[in-house]
């Protein structure tokens, strides 16, 4: 199964930065097998390249953890807030199937009728 770009650009970032190597918009199209313009024509590419680029000049130094460490938890509030909303609609649907499977079902019948 092939990723999608921008999960295909984030591990060839992550395999060159473990590997010692410069992250570049060069290494990371040989890496996915995709241009170079693709990456510098897509924003979202070109934050992925350019954010493992700053970590990677910063990555030693304690301002530079320090700094990597606010993104994770900026990333992980992002998600917390996605998953937060998803688990809102999720039980807004439940409340409405469940008002609507109780409108369908027929009365229970009284033991006095018939």
């Amino acid at each position: 199964m092939t990723l999608p770009p921008l999960d295909r650009v984030e591990h060839a970032c992550t395999e060159l930065s473990n590997a010692g190597e410069p992250v570049t918009f060069t290494a990371v199209a040989q890496r996915t097998g995709m241009g170079r313009a693709a990456r510098y024509r897509n924003d979202q590419l070109r934050a992925v390249v350019n954010e493992h680029r700053a970590r990677q000049g910063e990555a030693r130094t304690l301002s530079g953890l320090t700094a990597e460490i606010a993104h994770l938890r900026n990333a992980l509030e992002a998600i917390a807030a996605i998953v937060k909303r998803q688990d809102e609609r999720l039980r807004r649907l439940e409340r409405r199937t469940s008002r609507k499977g109780s409108r369908s079902r027929p009365p229970p019948k009284n033991d006095h009728e018939n």
